[in-house]
């Protein structure tokens, strides 16, 4: 039995010497190694030999399967390394060639815009609306009346408003001002909210209106609010917006939901208030309109104007972009064009 361990060492071995790859050292290792090899069979019969053979047979077939696994693993990472460098020399890759473009989508602008503004006002306090204080299919109940808009008003107009066959007085918002209102009777003070969502008018599209728009309203109300926490939430906004401390002014305009009234101008972002044709030679650009919550307003929702005061503002979302992008085309953004909208 010692003269046949030893051919089997003597075989193993010379097999190891003549492996070409690492696969041929899987193949050895399984026939000289495995539960069913001929050596692994003699460890199991150890049993069966006397106790004098055993001390001589056990230790040497311990020894002889050392020697196989040993000299398996040098030589299988001797063949793997060889391997590896024939492949590596095989498939190595040009790192100068240009890579292949491979198309992808982006965010669009107008959600960038959004997302962008909404943070900003996140930043300062402000929380985003309750979907359900946001609808776009409206009533004239929280679009026009509650927000302090008498019924001979231009804007209720067949001309201006979107009306449905739902019933008379359901309309597609033309304004996200009612989002205030919802959220006024479902909170109580302090409030700070602000809503982005669509809005709807019936007017003509052109590179200056669209049937199709979209606001973000905003709103706080809380005890001794004044006129000049709106005019430093406003220049903040515009600062981090803009990304400067531009100049801005504010005129008296008029909204009837809130009194007093005013239009936010910035400071041209073409010609740095120089005039221009974007600019229509002023030097000032509208970007919104805000104003101290009517006390009206805040009687139609059951706050006290006696206790509480508060500003409401409204932007537009492409107005917005096309000042700080120079898009001079508000169809731009609905039109699908990659060529545009790869652009941000």
């Amino acid at each position: 039995m010692q003269q046949t361990i030893e051919n089997i060492r003597s075989k193993a071995l010379e097999a190891i010497k003549n492996a070409l790859t690492t696969d041929n050292i899987e193949e050895i290792r399984v026939e000289f190694l495995s539960r069913k090899s001929e050596l692994n069979n003699i460890k199991k019969n150890l049993k069966d030999l006397s106790n004098e053979e055993k001390r001589i047979i056990g230790p040497l077939a311990n020894k002889v399967t050392t020697e196989i696994e040993t000299q398996l693993n040098e030589k299988y990472q001797e063949l793997y390394q060889k391997e590896l460098n024939e492949k590596l020399e095989k498939e190595q890759i040009d790192v100068t060639l240009p890579g292949s473009y491979l198309p992808y989508g982006k965010t669009h602008l107008l959600t960038q815009t959004i997302n962008e503004i909404s943070e900003i006002f996140e930043g300062m306090g402000f929380s985003l609306v309750k979907n359900e204080n946001s609808p776009e299919v409206e009533t004239e109940y929280f679009n026009f009346d509650m927000l302090n808009i008498p019924a001979d008003h231009p804007a209720r107009d067949v001309q201006d408003t979107f009306y449905t066959t739902v019933a008379p007085n359901v309309i597609l918002r033309s304004q996200t001002s009612g989002a205030q209102i919802h959220e006024m009777l479902t909170s109580k003070p302090p409030i700070r909210v602000i809503a982005p969502g669509r809005v709807y008018r019936n007017e003509s599209v052109s590179a200056r209106k669209n049937n199709l728009f979209h606001q973000i309203e905003g709103l706080l109300v809380d005890k001794d609010i004044t006129f000049a926490d709106l005019k430093g939430v406003m220049n903040e906004f515009i600062r981090i917006y803009f990304g400067s401390a531009r100049p801005t002014r504010f005129r008296n305009s008029f909204f009837p939901f809130t009194e007093p009234s005013a239009e936010i101008d910035v400071q041209c972002i073409m010609c740095n208030g120089k005039g221009c044709r974007v600019c229509s030679g002023s030097g000032w650009l509208e970007i919104l309109g805000a104003g101290m919550v009517d006390p009206n307003v805040l009687r139609n929702v059951g706050i006290d104007p006696e206790v509480y005061s508060g500003f409401a503002f409204g932007m537009g979302v492409e107005r917005l972009a096309m000042l700080k992008w120079a898009v001079d085309d508000i169809r731009l953004f609905f039109n699908n064009d990659v060529r545009f909208l790869k652009q941000f």
